[in-house]
């Protein structure tokens, strides 16, 4: 399938970026775009190379290669029931990114500026992950995967939740905690980062939550 795939890649961008970023200029005449005027930092860097590296190859890798012939599909990942289940989790995660983006309102991002000092979005989808735009991502690149399921866009599909990880982990968590300071920290520990009550965040001087 993987003419679907790149079909949902598509409308994925188109919805999730293209119009997302109209939405955010005529809100707020900013188009939400921190990454590439952000500080410079070797993390940073790191982090966005690692998330283009996996959408490359989850565009190119999988559903062109595919096509094209040149690579084969993983025979066990082959069938109509990984289909549907593609075709499905593909969908969810397209519906609930678009609507973690718009519960964000004017404090929608791509990447992080630590000159801004954004509103901390604690309700709607971000009640029950921290990151619910990254967590709608998995389902997404996961359905992707089982479209075109060739070890380049299996490949892709890992780096992306790499990437997340890596960039809430090491860029995003850290620039809440400077800038909402108590409030993100209270926050944080007591809703999960990708999935509900899991990978909550301890506040200082008490033990990691079990999750």
């Amino acid at each position: 399938m993987p003419v679907l795939a790149l079909a949902f890649l598509a409308v994925y961008g188109l919805l999730a970026f293209g119009v997302r970023m109209v939405v955010q200029v005529r809100r707020t005449g900013s188009t939400g775009f921190a990454a590439l005027r952000a500080a410079s930092g070797s993390m940073r860097r790191a982090g966005e190379l690692l998330f283009s590296i996996a959408i490359v190859l989850c565009l190119v890798g999988g559903p062109v290669l595919q096509l094209s012939g040149t690579l084969d599909p993983v025979g066990a990942l082959v069938g109509e029931a990984p289909k549907i289940l593609g075709i499905v989790l593909a969908l969810l995660g397209l519906a609930l990114t678009v609507l973690a983006q718009f519960a964000m309102g004017d404090a929608w991002r791509i990447g992080v500026d630590p000159r801004e000092h954004t509103e901390l979005v604690t309700g709607g989808p971000f009640a029950a992950v921290r990151n619910p735009i990254y967590a709608a991502m998995i389902p997404a690149f996961a359905g992707i995967s089982l479209l075109t399921p060739n070890v380049v866009t299996l490949a892709g599909a890992t780096l992306v939740m790499v990437a997340l990880e890596l960039q809430t982990r090491l860029i995003e968590e850290p620039h809440l905690r400077a800038i909402h300071g108590e409030r993100y920290a209270a926050y944080a520990a007591r809703v999960g980062r990708f999935f509900p009550g899991v990978g909550r965040l301890c506040r200082e001087g008490e033990r990691p939550a079990r999750a």
